[in-house]
């Protein structure tokens, strides 16, 4: 068990008797590259978790031990500055957000480590970083609300690991309930939960296994060509201060005036804010077979008009779609690689992960990972008395 692993990494190496604390993963059904457009997002928390072993030193320094990679770290906590170790960095940045509050923060003992697939879209970093922040706000007893340590943890990455996320995978890792996925407005960070029956269909992620390098160049091009969007529309309607506020007849409008790449860009945005709407109504209707197919829509915008598809998702999706059992399967995160989000009715799931993997091999001569997960609860502390001795 992967917290009683933790605890004994943990007195092994020091002292005291640790807060335990798990911090889950995140899938997100629906809406893609929707966050930075202030728009809507539909995550979920699962259970593939980093768990932390805490405890407070009496000294002026975080002695920190990665379980994963099996490396040690010992960090002055006055001056904080990004550098080696990289993992340290999201717990520096952690740190730092807390002082720049105005908050102490005295030496501590950490120990980490989880089944968080690295670079499957899961967002491994987000949970190490709420899991630290949820963490000292325990044993400095400093109050702060969730919403605040999501903030906390997303300028971590922002600061410490030069990643200019938006805030759902911090939001979803903190926020997240069991059989509940939660509808997010990214501007005013209002959030709604809407039911998701696990028993009639299960998550099933299927890692491509490749990660482009056009990835992280491609993200930013594609900001700046919403950004260029926005800026042609609010000559004409000053009230669209992003593609949230924008609607289909604006832009078609003033295509011409956009260039055809652009309007694509915000064409795609602005439809997907309608799918995530939908789609909750969807699963509040119990439709599962609706939302399925907004999430092949959600797909089909992903690559042809936002163009961050590749072909190894592209594979990945149609072959789902000829399966039995499948409700809806699309590409999960920011392209070019990663994960599918497949829904898949419990029944056929065995068999569904087994054609998946003979078309991959098959199609591009590759091997297929895939995870099945489940929905639970965001970022808690652990009893001692619930680990097994």
């Amino acid at each position: 068990m992967l917290s009683t692993r933790i605890l004994a990494a943990f007195q092994k190496h020091f002292s005291a008797t640790p807060l335990l604390v798990r911090a889950p993963g995140r899938v997100n059904l629906i809406g893609e590259h929707t966050d930075y457009n202030n728009g809507f997002v539909l995550p979920a928390a699962i259970d593939k978790e980093i768990v932390f072993a805490v405890a407070l030193n009496n000294t002026s320094k975080a002695r920190l031990y990665s379980y994963d990679n099996k490396a040690h770290c010992t960090v002055e906590l006055t001056g904080l500055q990004p550098g080696k170790p990289h993992w340290a960095n999201y717990l520096k940045g952690v740190v730092a957000q807390f002082q720049q509050r105005g908050i102490t923060v005295p030496g501590f003992d950490c120990v980490f480590g989880g089944n968080v697939p690295i670079g499957a879209g899961m967002s491994s970093s987000a949970a190490v970083e709420c899991g630290l922040a949820f963490a000292l706000n325990e044993l400095l007893g400093t109050t702060l609300s969730r919403m605040e340590l999501a903030r906390i943890a997303q300028l971590a990455e922002h600061e410490f690991a030069g990643v200019q996320c938006g805030i759902m995978d911090q939001f979803a890792s903190l926020f997240g309930q069991p059989n509940q996925v939660v509808r997010l407005d990214c501007r005013s960070l209002e959030y709604e939960y809407f039911p998701f029956d696990t028993q009639a269909c299960h998550i099933v992620l299927c890692n491509s296994g490749v990660k482009h390098s056009l990835a992280s160049s491609e993200y930013n091009t594609r900001r700046q060509e919403c950004e260029q969007g926005v800026s042609v529309l609010r000559r004409y309607y000053p009230e669209v201060t992003s593609l949230r506020d924008a609607t289909l007849a604006q832009l078609e409008t003033h295509q011409a005036e956009m260039g055809a790449v652009v309007y694509r860009r915000c064409r795609y945005v602005v439809e997907e804010n309608q799918r995530v709407e939908l789609a909750c109504q969807h699963l509040a209707a119990g439709n599962l077979v609706a939302f399925g197919q907004a999430m092949y829509a959600s797909h089909a915008g992903l690559r042809d008009d936002y163009a961050v598809s590749c072909s190894e998702l592209d594979v990945l999706v149609e072959a789902a779609r000829a399966l039995p059992g499948v409700y809806g399967a699309r590409m999960m995160g920011g392209g070019f690689g990663g994960c599918t989000i497949n829904l898949v009715a419990p029944e056929q799931v065995a068999a569904f992960v087994a054609a998946m993997q003979a078309a991959y091999q098959q199609q591009l001569g590759l091997k297929l990972e895939t995870y099945q997960t489940t929905i639970v609860g965001g970022v808690s502390a652990l009893e001692p008395t619930s680990i097994p001795a």
